[in-house]
């Protein structure tokens, strides 16, 4: 009898670690913990940041027990895939690219991403207006435009990531791209001169530029968003998990509807960035 009961129950096991996360009373949700104010990680080491504590509400709302680790930007897809965790909320852009490897819920924000450059720059002298990439016509004027006065500047942005792409894409032939494994390696480049400005969200880059050592940049020019940044910032998942991608969704409607993502992101970010239905 115990040799069937004991077998019995590693088959059980072995039948659970099967099961989508979504089956599951608990599920792990990865940030990178080096994106503030995104997500970053305390002095005691710990997860913070709006992506996190929406993260605990989302799981509130679900009933759902959630634990919040960090992983490296570039280990997190394939950490995923994997089964390490079951949902990454690390200021992802929902893209064609990623959907053919993973899942994402809706969005929960929309942010534009631009330049971070000195205050004495003409590119600070053009308005703070949204493009979206998805006019063709306008966006491609509005680069045009920026181009002459980026022309040999040197330009950081993180490796993997859409922004990275977006500066190979339409500023590959007028600027000098650097690439740096998080967004504080190139934070700290920039405070020290060696770069003359980033690329990043602006939301982040406003976080960045309130430190006292960058007093002398700015965010400067347009904001971009759609075309190559996708739809928006979403958690990813399995695509095996369409149960918890449900209740993801429903969580999230719920956190747009009651104002809770908004209150969060003011907070946090201090912009609005809960999209629009």
């Amino acid at each position: 009898m115990r040799i069937l009961s004991t077998a019995c129950l590693g088959l059980g096991l072995a039948m659970a670690a099967l099961l989508p996360a979504a089956a599951q009373e608990k599920i792990t949700i990865a940030t990178e913990g080096a994106y503030a104010p995104w997500n970053f990680t305390t002095a005691d080491g710990k997860p913070d940041g709006m992506e996190v504590e929406l993260a605990q509400n989302l799981c509130g709302r679900m009933k759902i027990e959630c634990t919040v680790v960090t992983q490296d930007w570039d280990g997190l897809i394939p950490a995923l895939t994997v089964g390490k965790f079951d949902v990454i909320m690390a200021s992802m852009y929902i893209t064609d690219k990623r959907l053919e490897v993973i899942d994402f819920t809706q969005p929960y924000a929309v942010d534009p991403a631009g330049f971070a450059v000195a205050k004495d720059s003409p590119l600070a002298a053009l308005a703070a207006e949204k493009i979206t990439l998805a006019d063709e016509a306008k966006a491609k004027a509005v680069i045009e435009k920026m181009k002459p006065m980026l022309k040999g500047k040197v330009i950081g942005a993180q490796a993997s990531t859409v922004n990275l792409e977006f500066v190979k894409t339409y500023f590959g032939d007028t600027v000098e791209i650097r690439e740096y494994k998080t967004t504080e390696q190139h934070d700290l480049d920039l405070a020290a001169g060696r770069i003359d400005g980033i690329f990043a969200q602006q939301t982040a880059l406003a976080a960045t530029l309130a430190k006292p050592e960058f007093a002398n940049y700015a965010v400067a020019g347009p904001g971009f968003y759609a075309g190559l940044f996708g739809r928006g910032t979403g958690a990813g998942l399995r695509k095996e998990d369409k149960a918890l991608k449900e209740k993801l969704d429903k969580a999230i409607d719920e956190a747009i509807a009651d104002g809770t993502i908004k209150t969060l992101s003011l907070k946090w970010l201090k912009a609005d960035v809960t999209p629009v239905k």
